[in-house]
């Protein structure tokens, strides 16, 4: 491949506030179209937008989170455009002075770390949307819901120092995973929480310029995202090498056919008319309100993968597994806290209660067994009265009724024989009704062992302790007991 590609992400961060950026109307998704909307939300005359102090510091939070600086003084723009669905004529943003500048992050592909620096993060409006059906009974048509318009956002805009879709990917996923962890959004893709505008643009290489950047505009899926750009980067080396030229334009992809087609011409800075909104003072961040919120970050991701491995000894695969979210993290350390080992703890994390929430369709905020219960259960493990397969019963019985392990125990007599006379009356009664499989363990076939275990377990109806059963199961076939 004699090109090299070029991408630059711009991500739009819809923030979890209760109300807009610029009025008291709720961000309730879902609602009847047009029911969340005011006179600002309209662009009614008279109507002045007042800012939400939320809405900014969630911006600082984002900040601080990427390695950005926090401008002390920043401003707010019109941003002029005509569309059905944007009723003021224009969308206030940021331009000069945006509230976050010089940032970066760390992605790994193929083993590779590389940071990718951030240029910008600004603070804006949302537009509202077209809903395409059939209106009203009067047959098919469009219409203009404004619930979204003036619904916070943050846009997150990266340097062109992406190469390739997985490294677009890498970026995005590792993006989301903070700004989710931060609590500023949802980061709900399908419902528009979190999207991305990709510029692509390729290049020989060893040429010392960027080609010519295409935008894939409101890519709402990591997949989606990969294909896009995958198939931008081919499209317009076919282009190149055919004799043609790249445009500069936004294109829209199309995730049922797998290709971008054309939507509009590039704007760029100037035909938009950007100028400092008359109704918005600049913004000013004192360096005491930025410590205040940088010391309520919460233990990122990252940090908290190196802490598992290095402090708690865990295998980076189960560490990534753990801070996937920060609803897991938090509860396998709420185990933790009830005494339990990181190990075994995140065994049972990752397997049976993972395996509970699966089958049904539970996020880890809902599940029935707590950290306390499940910590209790795996306290009766590591004293020896269950044994594990008795345990993977208590624990399905705690998930119905909520009830406490020991409790569960005594009601069923559950409590694991280790009484070694107990033991050895059963494995004497197994291995004198199969002596046949006997000849077979001493004559070398040793997979025979499985199933004087699985025998014996059964005839002390999973209550027998395995370590014991296994010791004098062997002596016994051995002849040494």
């Amino acid at each position: 491949m004699n090109y090299q590609p070029v991408i630059g992400l711009e991500v739009h961060v819809q923030l979890l506030t209760n109300t807009k950026i610029f009025c008291g109307c709720p961000t309730t998704f879902g609602s009847e179209p047009n029911s969340q909307s005011c006179p600002v939300c309209l662009g009614l005359p008279g109507a002045l937008p007042v800012l939400n102090k939320k809405v900014v510091e969630y911006a600082i939070r984002a900040g601080l989170a990427t390695g950005c600086a926090i401008s002390p003084r920043s401003l707010f723009a019109r941003k002029n455009y005509f569309y059905p669905d944007l009723p003021k004529g224009y969308q206030i943003s940021q331009l000069e002075l945006p509230i976050c500048i010089g940032g970066h992050l760390d992605i790994e592909v193929d083993d590779q770390v590389k940071r990718i620096g951030i240029t910008r993060i600004h603070m804006e409006e949302d537009a509202g949307k077209l809903v395409h059906a059939d209106i009203s009974g009067l047959g098919e048509g469009s219409g203009v819901d404004l619930n979204r318009a003036c619904t916070p956002l943050l846009e997150i805009v990266s340097e062109p120092d992406l190469r390739s879709a997985d490294e677009a990917v890498a970026y995005l996923k590792k993006l989301h995973q903070i700004v989710v962890y931060l609590g500023i959004t949802d980061g709900n893709m399908e419902e528009g929480s979190f999207r991305c505008d990709a510029n692509v643009s390729v290049m020989l290489k060893g040429a010392a310029a960027f080609g010519t950047r295409a935008e894939i505009k409101n890519v709402n899926s990591f997949k989606f995202v990969k294909q896009a750009i995958e198939y931008e980067i081919e499209r317009q080396i076919d282009l190149i090498e055919e004799g043609g030229k790249v445009v500069q334009e936004t294109r829209l992809f199309n995730p049922d056919s797998g290709v971008t087609r054309s939507m509009r011409s590039k704007e760029e800075a100037h035909d938009y008319r950007y100028f400092p909104d008359p109704d918005l003072v600049p913004l000013v961040i004192s360096n005491d309100w930025v410590e205040d919120i940088r010391l309520t970050l919460p233990e990122l991701p990252e940090a908290r993968r190196a802490r598992y491995t290095v402090e708690l000894g865990l295998s980076l695969q189960d560490a990534e597994v753990l801070t996937s979210n920060r609803e897991l993290a938090d509860y396998f350390e709420g185990c933790l806290g009830h005494g339990s080992q990181p190990k075994g703890a995140a065994n049972w994390i990752m397997g049976e209660v993972t395996r509970g929430l699966n089958d049904r369709g539970l996020e880890i905020t809902a599940c029935p067994v707590t950290p306390k219960l499940l910590a209790d259960l795996l306290a009766l493990i590591e004293k020896g009265t269950i044994s594990v397969k008795i345990a993977k019963t208590v624990f399905d019985e705690i998930w119905q009724s909520g009830k406490g392990a020991a409790e569960i125990v005594e009601e069923k007599g559950l409590v694991q024989v280790s009484d070694s006379g107990a033991i050895e009356k059963i494995v004497d009664e197994i291995i004198a009704a199969n002596q046949g499989q006997v000849e077979e363990f001493r004559g070398g076939k040793e997979k025979v062992l499985g199933f004087f275990v699985g025998q014996i377990m059964k005839a002390s109806k999973g209550k027998a302790n395995p370590a014991l059963v296994n010791e004098i199961l062997l002596k016994k076939l051995k002849g040494e007991g």
